[in-house]
């Protein structure tokens, strides 16, 4: 892990109670600069450059055991991160969700023991529609997780984060740098259709 002097563990640990306040009180975290504009534009740089190389894939509803490529359903291409890669912004990013994870865990108790992350590209025209993020045959996704990593976004490219909550519905902006933090297996979501490329680290907190 990367050290942090202590000014930047102080505002770290800001960035991570932003975000479990408002889990907390609203079941959807939010905070809008857990990843700083720097990393931020260099994790997008890696999606546009495999994107390019077409290394991208398209992506599938189920996990192993019930895979199904339907773009009725989904129209985003991915790519899984993994500390093997050895790229600088991937293992930074990494060495932020393991700061989180552990003040997660020794805060709230969560007991997250590991976590799965990939880059996300949906180009125009592409959405998904609403679901959950929790497999019927395996439940260890305990939190979604989705850091966004588009600059000048506005409401007419679409691309809004729709989420399900009991008697209402959060519409959230895919603006960059901004981090969304909820329950796998409690709400139901959906991401609009968009305009022009919307590009996210998605991931999932496990047990």
């Amino acid at each position: 892990m990367l050290y942090m002097d202590k000014t930047e563990q102080g505002n770290a640990e800001q960035d991570f109670e932003r975000i479990i306040d408002s889990y907390v009180k609203n079941k959807i975290g939010i905070s809008d600069s857990f990843l700083d504009s720097t990393l931020a534009g260099h994790l997008k740089d890696n999606i546009l450059r495999l994107h390019q190389q077409q290394l991208m894939t398209e992506a599938s509803t189920g996990n192993q055991e019930l895979r199904i490529a339907n773009t009725q359903v989904r129209g985003d291409s991915i790519y899984w991160l993994d500390r093997m890669h050895n790229d600088p912004y991937e293992n930074e990013f990494f060495d932020r969700m393991d700061a989180f994870i552990a003040y997660l865990n020794s805060s709230c108790y969560t007991g997250i023991t590991g976590y799965e992350f990939h880059y996300t590209l949906y180009k125009p025209g592409t959405f998904y529609k609403r679901h959950k993020d929790q497999f019927a045959n395996n439940s260890s996704r305990q939190f979604s997780i989705i850091s966004y990593l588009n600059e000048n976004w506005t409401s007419e490219d679409g691309g809004q984060l729709l989420i399900q909550l009991p008697g209402s519905q959060a519409s959230i902006s895919p603006t960059n740098g901004k981090t969304v933090f909820f329950k796998s297996n409690e709400l139901e979501h959906e991401v609009l259709n968009t305009t022009k490329n919307r590009m996210s680290i998605t991931g999932w907190l496990k047990k």
